[in-house]
């Protein structure tokens, strides 16, 4: 039946504003306002959304299979194919162990945490980054250097689930399915051999504090951080199937590793044994000892199993990077132009000539992208402005670009 007020005026028959407050759909047997009808579809799109990514890590057969996994990452990470492979076999038994039909007297599979040990710009959060996408999970990034023990200045080790909440946009149940990436793990590394006595606030202080988090338990989460609201609700989040990746440069490892193959044997013996070891790609040889005498506790060493590590980039890597993957740095200066109906060219000598530099500064992949931003900003500032259908860009120029960032006469 139509609803109407006592004046004959017509009103929403959900909400029981009139036609003069608001804008009125007319039906076969009453009226619905406009803002009823977009409450009702924002509804309906979220009730959908909410729907297709449940279902997606929950139905075993969309589970990509390690070898699908890899391919994907091959797409947008060059090289580092142990590093692929370790990851897709962790990431996949990590979800089937989420799927794994609950029975008392079947067996517990336990948690496969990761820890990626590289120089910087090699691709360790690019790679946690493409898994989080393919599996459509809620995924976040945290910088481990910013942690500290509670109480002190600093945020709390609990911040790291804040994160991944809001991402999830404070579904739990989604949450407990994610993925957190904790970058500079290595920065937390105690800072003598022996354990402190004292407070070690943001090193050995907080890898006391992540034990809890990375083997999985219900932890307390203020869901708009810790100090700045402690009046607030807290949400009980359990990890025990998010997956934590570590990654870290471990500046200086390689050392250790030198120290521990070299003590291995004494005498003739040594030489014929160490003789077959690459010195140049120490890091491929890594161990959870190595990891200890780094500065890492026994205990977090243990709650993180899967070791891997991602080799230097050589000059070849390097090349292959910049134009290459999916979303390569070139194809994206290239589509950039070419919405400005401009057809962008980088001559050979040119990238040659960034890779060269990205070398030299000893960056890593970031180091390309740095330096294409050098040679092409004048150029994006000038070009959309003027009718170009076609710009090469010529090794001169570039020269020129990055000698004028470096002050070079």
């Amino acid at each position: 039946m139509a609803k109407q007020k006592k004046n004959n005026e017509p009103c929403c028959c959900l909400c029981g504003r009139s036609g003069s407050q608001v804008f009125l759909f007319t039906g076969m047997q009453g009226y619905v306002c406009a803002d009823c009808v977009e409450t009702a579809h924002e509804m309906i799109v979220s009730a959908s959304t909410n729907s297709a990514t449940e279902n997606i890590d929950l139905d075993k057969n969309k589970l990509p299979k390690p070898k699908e996994i890899k391919t994907f990452l091959d797409q947008y990470v060059i090289g580092q194919d142990e590093a692929k492979k370790y990851l897709s076999v962790s990431v996949y038994n990590h979800y089937k162990r989420i799927l794994q039909k609950k029975d008392d007297n079947d067996v517990e599979i336990e948690k496969s945490n990761i820890i990626m040990v590289g120089s910087t710009g090699t691709g360790k959060t690019l790679l946690a980054k493409t898994i989080a996408r393919l599996l459509n999970v809620p995924f976040t990034i945290v910088d481990a250097t910013v942690l500290t023990e509670a109480g002190y200045v600093g945020e709390d080790i609990e911040s790291i689930l804040t994160r991944l909440l809001q991402v999830a946009d404070y579904d739990v149940k989604k949450t407990e399915k994610g993925i957190v990436f904790i970058d500079e793990i290595d920065k937390i590394a105690r800072k003598g051999d022996n354990p402190s006595i004292t407070r070690d606030v943001s090193g050995e202080g907080v890898q006391q504090g992540l034990l809890k988090l990375l083997e999985g338990s219900v932890v307390n989460v203020p869901p708009q951080g810790g100090r700045k609201h402690p009046e607030q609700k807290m949400i009980a989040v359990d990890t025990k199937n998010i997956l934590f990746i570590c990654g870290g440069a471990f500046d200086g490892i390689e050392r250790k590793i030198a120290q521990r193959l070299n003590t291995k044997v004494v005498g003739y013996g040594s030489l014929q044994k160490n003789a077959h070891i690459d010195k140049d790609k120490l890091i491929q040889y890594i161990s959870p000892q190595d990891l200890k005498s780094f500065g890492l506790i026994p205990e977090i060493i243990g709650r993180l199993p899967i070791l891997t590590y991602l080799n230097p980039l050589d000059r070849q890597a390097l090349r292959r990077i910049l134009t290459e993957p999916k979303n390569s740095i070139i194809k994206q200066y290239v589509k950039l132009f070419e919405m400005d109906g401009v057809e962008l060219i980088f001559s050979d000598e040119v990238l040659d000539f960034i890779v060269d530099k990205a070398i030299e500064f000893k960056l890593g992949a970031r180091g390309l992208r740095s330096i294409t931003e050098t040679i092409m900003t004048d150029l994006m500032f000038e070009t959309p402005s003027e009718q170009t259908g076609q710009l090469k860009v010529e090794l001169t120029y570039a020269k020129e670009r990055v000698n004028k960032m470096n002050h070079i006469v």
